[in-house]
């Protein structure tokens, strides 16, 4: 099947070039080497469950390539959603870059470039051929639970500009970006994760708003566009979620957009589609619609039934043949493109090449850069050194972040006394956290996401209340969190809570690094888009 001869594909060699399974554990499972036999699948997906160094994720992409090798099956996609920042499923032994917003607050396309080539050159050296980034979405509702700081800016210049710098540093160095996710989530105020959002916009809205970033992307040679489980009334009245609309996929992004790539969906087992189709008919239906990759994460069962669904679709007569066609060339021809034949490079050839010391400067430069002084009224900035600090940290982070951080020591605290600041800090669940507060010249308190934690929004503003002449507060995930302790004399924000970050925030916070970055979003008219305090 190497010589990739379609004509001599059976119907169900064919449907299996057309899906993307997740699985189990850090070794290739029986279920997908099964899959990959018996239907030939397009690709795997890695997740945290998976991975746990680059090495062993070398080896894995090396296991899975052999399993599809031995079955006379063409090369796998193997793909990551390594955003970068807060989403990222690798992290030891590579480079981690900033995630989006930061890269958003640096305030040049520049940044996403350089990180996502960079990136892009750690993952093929994985063997990993598909990256599912950048995120595309522009973050203009601050209610939304699900992009965030996942997105470059509220501006859809700005996410419009970086993200098609970001699709041309990754295919730069051999990995498929995709572009998501399609026509918009950013907009919304219900995860799709868990149940359907509907973004309720004119075609006129849409266009200047969330499709602009990805007619740009197209324009950019985007490999993959992936879609939203999202629903779009003002092209498609059905209530069906965009994955499974043709109107949207076909109608929208082929023919007003123009799009001839790869279009994969979003998880189907995703609560959007799998409790009101289920993988079988959520399959058909994308297909159908216009999509050429399904995508389903987790369940060896509604993997098998996808497929299944599919093959009993064209039977029947439900699904055309010619529509697999399509699918299936457009797929091959991006396997083509990425050279997926080629072997894999020995790990002694492979480890020199990744988390260099050159490739973690440039994450340095570009996460320094984005540190954003949004207040400092009465100069309370930069910290003194010898002066008593309390810092309160939040409970709420994320595990495998805490994981991280705990393995370096990397709380925001732990980094001011590494750059010699006379620090205690304290985990803001602690009992009597702030009782003797007083005994402190300076404190900084630390938020992740006050909106959705109690703790952290009583902690800030009690903090404020008690000593708002001596409080610096620092948000390391949403930078909303201003707008909950308004009061704050002087605030810091860094877009995410990994150790890089936290460094550069704790080495703008002691003065020996002059910030740079400028709000990539509007916090309030106060606070504008490109504002800055410094």
């Amino acid at each position: 099947m190497g010589n990739c001869n379609l004509e001599q594909w059976s119907l169900k060699e064919k449907v299996g070039q057309l899906f993307v399974f997740g699985f189990h554990g850090h070794e290739p499972e029986n279920a997908i080497a099964e899959l990959i036999a018996e239907y030939g699948v397009g690709g795997t997906i890695y997740f945290t469950r998976n991975v746990k160094d680059a090495r062993q994720v070398h080896e894995l992409s090396m296991k899975l390539q052999q399993l599809a090798h031995q079955a006379g099956r063409p090369p796998l996609f193997i793909a990551i959603d390594q955003e970068g920042g807060m989403v990222a499923r690798l992290v030891d032994g590579v480079t981690l870059m900033p995630g989006n917003m930061a890269l958003g607050a640096t305030g040049t396309a520049e940044a996403a470039y350089e990180t996502a080539k960079i990136c892009g050159k750690e993952l093929r050296k994985l063997g990993i051929t598909m990256n599912y980034a950048p995120c595309i979405d522009v973050n203009n509702n601050p209610d939304n639970p699900v992009i965030n700081v996942r997105s470059y800016s509220d501006r859809a210049d700005v996410v419009a500009e970086l993200g098609s710098a970001a699709v041309k540093g990754y295919q730069s160095e051999g990995v498929a970006a995709t572009v998501k996710h399609f026509p918009g989530h950013g907009d919304t105020s219900v995860d799709s994760h868990h149940a359907l959002p509907v973004l309720p916009h004119s075609m006129e809205r849409l266009e200047a708003v969330e499709l602009l970033p990805f007619r740009a992307a197209a324009a950019a040679g985007a490999d993959l566009v992936m879609t939203a489980h999202v629903c779009l009334p003002a092209i498609d009245l059905s209530g069906v979620p965009a994955t499974l609309s043709k109107p949207v996929l076909t109608g929208l992004l082929r023919e007003q957009l123009g799009y001839e790539g790869v279009v994969v969906t979003d998880c189907l087992e995703m609560s959007a589609i799998d409790e009101h189709y289920g993988p079988g008919q959520g399959a058909v239906k994308a297909i159908a619609a216009g999509a050429d990759m399904v995508l389903v994460s987790h369940t060896i069962g509604k993997q098998r039934a996808a497929l299944e669904a599919v093959v009993a679709a064209v039977e029947s007569g439900e699904l055309s043949e010619g529509r697999i066609d399509e699918a299936l060339h457009r797929i091959m021809r991006l396997k083509e493109k990425l050279r997926l034949h080629q072997p894999i490079a020995p790990w002694e050839e492979v480890k020199a090449s990744i988390g260099t010391k050159e490739h973690r400067a440039v994450a340095a430069k570009w996460s320094e850069s984005s540190v954003t002084v949004v207040k400092n009224e009465g100069a309370l900035l930069p910290l003194k050194r010898e002066e008593r600090t309390l810092v309160l940290w939040p409970d709420i982070v994320p595990v495998s972040v805490a994981d991280e951080m705990l393995a370096g020591d990397g709380t925001l605290g732990g980094f001011l006394a590494q750059y010699g600041a006379n620090v205690v800090e304290r985990s803001m669940s602690d009992e009597g956290a702030l009782a003797d507060a007083e005994q402190f010249g300076q404190i900084v308190v630390v938020t992740y996401d006050a909106s959705k934690h109690e703790l952290e929004r009583e902690m800030a503003r009690a903090t404020v209340k008690l000593a708002g002449d001596r409080v610096v507060a620092v948000s390391v995930r949403n930078p909303l969190d201003l707008l909950l302790y308004p009061e704050a004399k002087a605030y810091v924000t860094v877009y995410e809570c990994r150790p890089l970050a936290l460094s550069s925030a704790a080495k703008v916070l002691l003065g020996d690094l002059k910030p740079t970055g400028k709000l990539p979003l509007e916090l309030s008219p106060a606070y504008p888009f490109g504002w800055s305090a410094e």
